[in-house]
């Protein structure tokens, strides 16, 4: 059924106390999607490439009066089964959504939970490690680098920050779903790196060589810290070899997911030569 004929043959969801949105509105907690094993998805983009990618999609919300230019895939509801499908008035839905310009469409879905070992390694892997990262936006931004420059898989040690953050999803523009995310301890990332023959190479200020001089055609994994403290001791030490972007003097560090696309896009430039 076509969104132009659905609309006419739902009942919307005016009221802000009907118990489906008020449940749906406590998911915007880290705590209460955890505690029910959900996400949110919030917009047609990152629906779509969640679909696309074999994401679970556990419900979705509509609002007619907001849906502007959507996909043929958003124009047949992502070919979801209609009793999934709910249709909410506009006031619902601002309630309900994140984005300041939303376009009519928000889903739930089951998050999908990597390992290490669940890595699929090619020739010459490209592995980007993040240790603590904090901010959601930075999360999002370096996962839509990762996926265009072709890295292999996204390792996060001590997490700071619910990976399916709805700003972490929308950021990455829905590319969160199609990159393999693994959170694992530090001690046994470091393992396997090692059991794989992957160099790793940390991102450190207080290095010596700069990430253009570093050797980086070969298995690769880079190791970015925390966007306060860089990184942690146990990374300083054993990281193969540490790299740093050169700055002018004065700065002592670049957001952390420019320092990753720049790094990333070096290790490409030296790749293709």
């Amino acid at each position: 059924m076509t969104l132009s004929l659905l609309k006419y043959f739902m009942n919307a969801i005016v009221s802000l106390n009907n118990q489906i949105i008020k449940d749906l509105v406590r998911l915007k907690k880290a705590g209460e999607r955890k505690n029910r094993d959900l996400i949110i998805i919030d917009g047609a983009r990152e629906i779509e490439a969640a679909v696309e990618a074999g994401v679970e999609i556990a419900a979705l919300f509509y609002c007619p009066e907001l849906v502007k230019n959507s996909s043929a895939l958003a124009g047949n509801f992502f070919n979801l089964s209609e009793e999934k499908i709910t249709k909410v008035s506009e006031t619902v839905f601002d309630k309900i959504c994140y984005k300041e310009n939303p376009d009519g469409f928000l889903a739930t879905a089951r998050p999908r939970q990597a390992f290490l070992a669940d890595i699929k390694l090619k020739n010459n892997p490209l592995i980007v490690i993040l240790e603590a990262v904090e901010k959601p936006g930075n999360l999002g931004a370096i996962l839509r680098t990762a996926y265009a420059a072709d890295v292999t898989a996204v390792i996060i040690n001590d997490s700071q920050t619910d990976i399916y953050n709805p700003n972490v999803i929308r950021a990455s523009e829905g590319l969160i779903f199609a990159e393999t995310i693994v959170k694992a301890e530090t001690a046994e990332t470091i393992s396997w790196l090692k059991e794989n023959k992957i160099k790793s190479f940390g991102a450190a200020t207080g290095a010596l060589k700069s990430h253009t001089k570093a050797d980086l055609r070969g298995a690769a994994a880079i190791v970015l810290g925390s966007e306060s403290e860089g990184l942690s001791e146990q990374w300083f030490k054993a990281a193969d070899e540490l790299i740093k972007i050169p700055m002018k003097e004065g700065i002592d560090s670049l957001n952390v997911s420019v320092s990753a696309a720049v790094i990333l896009y070096e290790v490409l430039r030296q790749r293709e030569r």
